[in-house]
């Protein structure tokens, strides 16, 4: 990690986006931006709380402990993304890990500064609120599927979910490139388990794999496994 000296993206920062106008010059005295390779762990599943991470370009998995060794995929962070909030509260222990998948530039601000924010910025403190309504809808829809869904329809609902959130290229490639291992967590099961599954999708023609390179040939079909 090393800090940089880019300034951030008014349009694109989520702090920014909020503040009323003339708060911005308190947001770029107190902002670090903050460079990550490929990988780096940026906070880890029961460190204190340091500050709130905003996303400025990259990508990012959220996740938890799953057993010994394991770990399960909450979700994933792009740019524009908030890191850090769920460690906000009366332990100030954050109870997720979140980690790079490329090269990742983030900006942070400590929480006595992003407190003042929500503060003095209601549209900030509204639109923090739906971030929070939001994301305990998504979780509790997550936790759903897991009881739900048989594993090939999780394995199904992944993929489009990553469509869905992240695009795909002008050849249809999903536009987040992970490993089976990430893809397993998220979809939670095991590693075996998921290859043994998305192969039988290659096989029968509704996904295209190479590398880490994801298509999704017969939508239809992959929605048909929910």
């Amino acid at each position: 990690m090393k800090k940089e000296k880019d300034p951030c993206n008014t349009n694109n920062c989520f702090l920014c986006r909020h503040s009323l106008p003339a708060w911005l010059p308190a947001v770029a005295a107190n902002k670090t931006n903050l460079d990550f390779k490929r990988g780096v762990t940026i906070f880890e599943e029961g460190m204190p709380v340091n500050g709130i991470y905003f996303i400025f370009r990259g990508k990012v998995k959220v996740h938890k402990k799953w057993g010994s060794e394991k770990q399960f995929i909450l979700h994933f962070a792009k740019e524009g993304d908030v890191l850090g909030y769920r460690g906000l509260g009366n332990e100030q222990l954050y109870p997720v890990s979140a980690t790079t998948l490329e090269n990742t530039m983030l900006c942070f601000f400590d929480i006595p500064f992003f407190e003042n924010s929500l503060k003095v910025n209601t549209n900030l403190l509204y639109a923090f609120m739906q971030l929070y309504a939001s994301e305990l809808q998504q979780v509790e829809k997550r936790m759903g599927s897991l009881v739900h869904l048989d594993v090939k329809g999780r394995v199904a609902e992944t993929l489009l979910k990553l469509q869905t959130d992240f695009g795909v290229t002008d050849e249809g490639i999903i536009q987040i490139w992970l490993t089976k291992q990430e893809l397993a967590a998220y979809a939670g099961t095991t590693y075996e388990t998921f290859f043994r599954i998305l192969h039988e999708l290659v096989q029968s023609g509704i996904v295209q794999y190479s590398g880490k390179n994801m298509v999704i040939v017969n939508e239809a079909k992959l929605k048909a496994l929910l």
